[in-house]
């Protein structure tokens, strides 16, 4: 998330200043919620306060260094290519942490503070969290590290127990619908993202802006398609596979079975069953995307127990 804060960054970002502004925001920061709520750009504002010394959310040198990424006080770990250079780290590791920690321990080059964020959290590997176990117990003054999570119980318990935590929620669906509106879509598509991004905002307008949305009725047609012996399984399970979205696609699809599974007018048992094995079927053939498994080969499967099976519950056959 880009621009202007939300609703829901602004009161994050109120109650974290509010916070140091009184003494009592602690050296270590758990900045948790859901991806894709805009968590970086209020850490990366707060860090702005900070090292600005409370002046206007950042003046002069110090929000030029800031905006170039150039700040001497100021630290971002996250991924980092890998030694052949043609990809990043999946994790961050343990010599990351070890370079923070000694930076963290000199005098801040600019004598207000040092701010350091570590952004995802979740990807620290388990020798990284113990060499930051000693930085978060015996924290010097004017050093703050804030880690950034939308899966804070992958930290371990003695990360978190040792961090504040500040959440960023979910808004109210009225809130959300009027962020979006401000974003000039239509209300109609606003509410229809929305409902289709469980509540989120930050979903919703990126899959408006991106044609996630499109993509959503596409994998409708075709699961109706192919219900219904309209589609072939293979080309269908190769068209789904063979570009970048293959992983949005199996999350549409099982949402779509989830929201087919809910429907009260729905009460035939088989159908229910089956319906919810598949659904489960699609998040683990999601997950095996992220493996060495062909995923081609994953989706063939994945839709043939579409085909066979719901279409069997469907029309009485035993699937």
């Amino acid at each position: 998330m880009t621009g202007p804060f939300a609703p829901w960054q602004q009161r994050a970002y109120d109650h974290a200043v509010a916070a140091l502004d009184v003494g009592r925001l602690g050296h270590g920061l758990l900045l948790c919620g859901p991806a894709g709520l805009g968590k970086r750009a209020i850490a990366d504002r707060l860090a702005r306060h900070v090292l600005s010394g409370g002046q206007a959310d950042g003046v002069g040198r110090d929000l030029q260094l800031i905006q170039a990424g150039t700040h001497p006080d100021l630290t971002v770990v996250s991924f980092i290519p890998t030694r052949d250079g043609t990809k990043l780290r999946t994790e961050i590791v343990i010599e990351q942490i070890r370079e923070l920690s000694q930076k963290l321990s000199l005098t801040p080059q600019y004598g207000r503070a040092q701010v350091a964020i570590i952004d995802p959290a979740d990807a620290v590997n388990n020798a990284g969290w113990n060499a930051l176990l000693k930085t978060l117990e015996e924290p010097q003054p004017g050093r703050y590290l804030w880690l950034l999570s939308a899966n804070p119980m992958r930290l371990p318990a003695t990360i978190r127990s040792r961090c504040q935590s500040l959440e960023v929620r979910l808004p109210p669906r009225a809130e959300a619908l009027a962020w979006l509106a401000a974003q000039d879509y239509p209300e109609s598509a606003a509410a229809e993202a929305l409902d289709a991004a469980r509540g989120h905002p930050g979903l919703a307008l990126s899959w408006m802006a991106e044609g996630g949305m499109a993509l959503r009725r596409e994998v409708a047609a075709d699961l109706g398609k192919l219900e219904r012996g309209q589609l072939q399984v293979v080309e269908t399970a190769q068209r789904w596979a063979n570009d970048d979205h293959a992983s949005l696609r199996l999350r549409f699809a099982a949402d779509l079975v989830l929201a087919q599974a809910a429907d009260p007018a729905l009460t035939d048992p088989a159908r229910l069953n089956k319906l919810a094995a598949w659904f489960d079927t699609a998040n683990r053939t999601r997950d095996l995307l992220r493996t060495t498994v062909r995923a081609d080969l994953a989706m063939v499967d994945l839709l043939l127990a579409w085909r066979d099976g719901v279409r069997g519950s469907a029309t009485g056959g035993t699937g």
